[in-house]
């Protein structure tokens, strides 16, 4: 029996009260950094091939099912707003299509080879990478995706949360993040996704520094969506330029992003020191 699937370390939990399964749950919760902890010499690896690739025009595909593919969907839809680039660099496909973001679709993880012509739909290049993410590692659907990019010459990765599984034998550098039997057996959207999640967050962030998309420790990129995001813009622009509120917010708005505001700033700086 694979890891995710075995019995839970606790039982009876009709029986116990809202304060030991919460204390219980964030128990085992504690277990799942450890776990990505030890995967970090694999997702290094995987990183250092993204980077290049992407560098070179390629994009990034993640494929899954369920709770897996929400979560490679959630990570991809974040890339844009966050870090400013186009919508379809990070691309997030789930088993079914989109309506199975909210609703099971039926067997739809189950049909091999669907996953191919779900990214053809986005067209596809030899500097692309597709990740499978499968808690279980036995999905068909990502399987089936990962074996016919890798015969196309994609870069191919995945994560999972077993040892030794299909999904990472149809990978060329797979990420193995395994936390053990679940709080509620087989309940893979708990510790799983949550390695899931992390590893995620790992990959995109670390490709998206690689790629310039952070300076310092900010989001110079970011898309200026909401009040809030104006609002630490315009706080960065005052930290980087050294220059009041009001200023900083009238550059923020005139060019559209931090990095143009300062960079504009900057040389119109410099040019007048030059004059002088």
């Amino acid at each position: 029996m694979s890891t995710t699937e075995s019995n839970s370390f606790y039982d009876n939990l009709e029986n116990m009260s809202v304060a030991e399964l919460l204390g219980n749950m964030n128990k085992e919760d504690k277990t799942v950094p450890l776990a990505v902890e030890k995967a970090l010499p694999q997702i290094k690896a995987l990183v250092e091939q993204i980077v290049p690739r992407m560098q070179a025009g390629g994009r990034l595909f993640y494929i899954g099912a369920g709770t897996s593919g929400r979560l490679g969907i959630l990570d991809a839809s974040e890339c844009p707003p966050t870090y400013g680039v186009p919508f379809d660099m990070v691309i997030g496909i789930i088993a079914g299509g989109d309506y199975a973001i909210r609703k099971a679709v039926e067997n739809a993880e189950d049909d091999a080879n669907q996953a191919w012509p779900d990214i053809q739909e986005f067209g596809f290049n030899k500097n692309d990478t597709v990740i499978g993410i499968a808690a279980s590692g036995t999905t068909p659907y990502v399987i089936g995706g990962l074996d016919k990019a890798r015969q196309e010459g994609l870069l191919t990765g995945c994560i999972t949360c077993n040892s030794g599984t299909p999904v990472a034998k149809a990978a060329e550098y797979p990420v193995e993040a395994v936390v053990g039997p679940e709080f509620v057996t087989g309940s893979t959207r708990m510790k799983s996704g949550t390695a899931q999640k992390l590893v995620l967050n790992m990959i995109s962030t670390s490709v998206m520094i690689k790629l310039g998309k952070v300076k310092g420790n900010k989001m110079v990129d970011m898309q200026l969506s909401n009040e809030k995001l104006v609002k630490r813009g315009t706080r960065m622009i005052m930290e980087a330029a050294g220059v009041e509120a009001n200023l900083a917010h009238e550059l923020l708005m005139t060019h559209g992003s931090v990095r143009a505001a300062v960079e504009f700033y900057k040389t119109t700086k410099d040019n007048r020191k030059k004059r002088l």
